[in-house]
């Protein structure tokens, strides 16, 4: 019987990357997306590769709504098959109301939901031959409607709506789930103060880790009775909104 296969989107850095690597571990033959992190898809793939998966690389621009599909096409092409698909790439717009211009709030959207919910629209039909599952990344951050990242919030909100629509209209033969990761990591070049204080402010008492989301998607790609839900992984600061 020949291994699952798993596309994983924005796989050449930090969740994307953790994640992949999770699934390469457990077996998953791993497409590895990416789009300007050439050298961090390389990393994944020797990752993988280490851990005794299998992985391969694919660049595209998920900004071009022409792309999803050819992506799809290119990893079934290579990998003969689809079982998983795992949207994890994003853009982050951090800008506050007032600021934001129009075509900064069209990329976000572009990039944070037109992008899913294509792919999984190419998906389906492959995932479906196979009972296969989507798992999408939400963000905590669609429940702080106080933040810069309001337009980011906007988008992984819609995410939400995606996944519960997408669950729906895809069963029986599709799954569809999300994880909704709260602090897993910090922003590049954040200091360290930065990390206490939002550990303060989680009901666990600390930040998480890239390795806490991909076990969340490790379990809803293997939840046979679970879609349409979203899972939080936050150390509990949902609990305070």
């Amino acid at each position: 019987m020949s291994p699952p296969v798993a596309l994983v989107t924005g796989a050449g850095r930090r969740v994307g990357q953790a994640i992949a690597h999770r699934l390469g571990a457990a077996g998953y033959v791993v497409a590895v997306h990416y789009h300007g992190s050439r050298d961090g898809a390389d990393d994944t793939v020797r990752l993988v590769a280490a851990a005794g998966g299998r992985a391969f690389a694919c660049r595209a621009d998920l900004a071009d709504p022409a792309t999803p599909t050819a992506l799809v096409a290119d990893v079934v092409a290579q990998a003969g098959g689809l079982d998983l698909l795992v949207n994890s790439a994003a853009s982050w717009l951090r800008a506050p109301v007032g600021e934001v211009t129009a075509g900064q709030f069209d990329a976000s959207v572009a990039m944070n939901v037109r992008a899913p919910f294509l792919l999984a629209q190419a998906a389906a039909p492959f995932l479906a031959a196979r009972h296969g599952a989507i798992v999408n990344i939400a963000d905590h951050l669609a429940y702080d409607w106080s933040s810069p990242y309001l337009v980011h919030g906007v988008g992984k909100g819609a995410v939400e709506h995606l996944t519960r629509g997408l669950a729906r209209v895809l069963a029986p033969a599709v799954r569809v789930n999300a994880v909704a990761p709260g602090v897993v990591l910090l922003p590049d070049g954040a200091e360290p103060a930065v990390g206490d204080a939002l550990a303060a402010g989680t009901p666990l008492g600390r930040i998480g880790s890239p390795d806490d989301v991909a076990d969340a998607v490790r379990y809803l790609a293997t939840a046979r009775y679970v879609t349409g839900e979203v899972l939080h992984v936050d150390g509990g600061r949902h609990l305070g909104r």
